[in-house]
């Protein structure tokens, strides 16, 4: 599986997301460290994902935009890497995450889209094999 690498998410609370991605739709809590200064660093993980780490950040105006990265659209250009896709698909389902289309099969592999509880969208992606 190439390599997708981190991707950092903004949040309203640290809580609230570390329940929602771990909680409810059942990613890996990966790191969870206290940085001093009000500052935490929070990462998780699709399960299955090996590769892929979501960053969770609190910032506010220019901060969030240096945080987060390019985005394009409200869209974060990262794909969520999953070992199984109708496994994760219909866990995530289940826990009410809004995809918000069907599952479509490209090149690549399997993809769907779902809206994270920020109004994130991110592409649930099984890769094809090589």
């Amino acid at each position: 599986m190439p390599h997708i690498g981190l991707c950092a998410l903004i949040v309203r609370d640290y809580d609230d997301a570390i329940a929602f991605y771990t909680d409810k739709v059942g990613f890996d809590l990966i790191e969870d460290t206290d940085m001093g200064d009000g500052k935490r660093w929070v990462i998780v993980a699709p399960t299955g994902a090996t590769e892929t780490r979501i960053l969770l950040a609190r910032a506010s105006g220019a901060d969030q935009e240096n945080a987060i990265g390019n985005q394009t659209g409200g869209r974060v250009g990262f794909f969520l890497n999953t070992d199984d896709f109708a496994r994760d698909h219909a866990r995530m389902t289940k826990a009410g995450v809004q995809f918000l289309e069907a599952p479509r099969h490209e090149p690549y592999g399997t993809v769907a889209v779902f809206e994270d509880l920020y109004g994130n969208k991110w592409d649930l992606l099984e890769l094809a094999l090589q």
